[in-house]
């Protein structure tokens, strides 16, 4: 066994709400990293993939649990250890270069020293020529090249990345992918490993040898898949395609003792009032059903292939599907997504009685709507100020995602019919009665 370079141990993370109880991020958290390691951690939106990266790198700190690099405690940023962000974070008015040498200036290198190796560390990551250039001159890929750069040149033993690539076209991510694992494979930058959070699974296999996969709400690692197919990888081999779907089918698979009834049918899960409900739109779901309705597919279909035709990456993906679940218009396992009879009797509707069947199964299944729909009943009026809901809603959900969380059963609502919502206002009413 290589060299242990970093080792979590227990780690806990929660953020206060207020005056309000605690939202446990991460739960539980052991993992050990090792020289020679390049490991992926994937999960769904908000698993505390991102939050986990930060506390390795020293930027946030664990509300319990250590992190150990190279034996010693992170307390904070730690030299040895460099981060490449989502978002490239330049500072506008230096040329490329200057942007480079930030890094180096902060731990006191000197001037000629310094100039040195930033032109050393653009040569490497392909910006030769541009040293002189502005952020505002260079495209999307070149930035987060600076990016890059930026990392490697104070000699990093660790480099952290926190979705890099999900920023940038597919074609551009796709060459900066390559010419990573090249830069790695070459054993250029004296770098012993790369940590990674990415929302594809498709870039985790391309680049990983170890894939963690986080479960959500709160965050906890669900598997550690070990990825030993050669380099180059290509996504038209059928091994990186079994990959996939060996991926796939972990994601959306449940333990048996909680997906199983007595009668050996599959149940579904129930949700409470503060469910963090996923992000989706009607039309979204309609199309994917429509797509299962199809002659070609007979109201099954494996998600790789779904992801592959709607072009989804999985934080697209999995809320439609976990929408369709909620809804009991799809059952979705061991990476397969099978539409119900519930599901085909909506999509074959028309356009009116779509809204009606939508709004039964809205009342039924989405707690929030339901009382929503039940408050307006009840008032004389028949109306009520969306402050009223968020404020239920935050005794459960952070302030953001309570926003987002009653936004999204609003637009769910108001396309069944179910109340109507003045925007200016901020006044929701029955749809019949207002």
């Amino acid at each position: 066994m290589s060299a242990l370079v970093i080792e979590i141990a227990g780690v806990e993370k929660s953020f206060k709400k207020g005056d309000r109880q605690e939202l446990l991020v991460l739960r539980d958290i052991h993992l050990k990293v090792h020289e020679g390691e390049i490991i992926a951690i994937l999960g769904k939106s908000g698993s505390g993939k991102s939050t986990l990266l930060r506390i390795i790198a020293g930027l946030i700190n664990a509300s319990s649990g250590n992190v150990y690099y190279r034996g010693k405690p992170v307390c904070g940023p730690m030299r040895g250890i460099s981060m490449v962000f989502q978002t490239f974070a330049l500072l506008p008015w230096l040329t490329v270069l200057q942007n480079v040498e930030l890094g180096l200036e902060a731990l006191g290198v000197d001037r000629e020293e310094r100039r040195e190796r930033a032109i050393k560390a653009i040569d490497m990551i392909g910006l030769d020529g541009f040293e002189s250039a502005l952020p505002k001159e260079l495209s999307g890929g070149m930035r987060q090249r600076v990016g890059f750069a930026r990392a490697l040149v104070v000699n990093p033993d660790v480099l952290l990345m926190d979705e890099p690539f999900s920023a940038l076209d597919v074609l551009t991510a796709d060459n900066l992918k390559s010419d990573l694992i090249d830069l790695w494979r070459s054993k250029k930058t004296g770098l012993n490993a790369i940590v990674f959070v990415t929302h594809s699974i498709e870039e985790a296999i391309t680049i990983a040898d170890r894939i963690i996969v986080f479960n959500s709400n709160p965050g906890s690692i669900r598997s550690d898949l070990k990825v030993t197919l050669p380099f180059p990888r290509s996504d038209l081999d059928p091994r990186f395609r079994n990959q996939v779907d060996r991926v796939y089918t972990l994601m959306t698979t449940q333990p048996q003792e909680e997906r199983m009834q007595e009668d050996g049918t599959i149940k579904y899960t129930a949700i409470d009032i503060g469910y963090r409900l996923p992000e989706a739109s009607v039309a979204e779901v309609t199309g994917l059903l429509e797509l299962l309705n199809s002659p070609e597919h007979q109201g099954k279909m494996d998600l790789p292939d779904v992801a592959d035709t709607l072009t989804l990456n999985i934080d697209d993906l999995f809320p439609l599907t976990e929408l369709l679940e909620i809804l009991r218009f799809a059952k979705v396992s061991k990476g397969d997504i099978t539409m119900t009879e519930e599901g085909k009797s909506f999509v074959d509707a028309d356009i009116l009685e779509r809204k009606k069947i939508f709004s039964i199964h809205l009342k039924k299944y989405v707690p929030l709507a339901r009382y929503i729909y039940d408050q307006l009943i009840r008032h004389p009026r028949h109306r009520a100020l969306e402050e009223n809901f968020l404020s239920l809603l935050e005794d459960y959900l952070s302030e953001n995602e309570a926003e987002r969380v009653l936004g999204t059963v609003i637009e769910w609502g108001r396309y069944a019919e179910l109340f109507a919502y003045d925007y200016n206002s901020g006044v929701l009413s029955l749809e019949n009665l207002h």
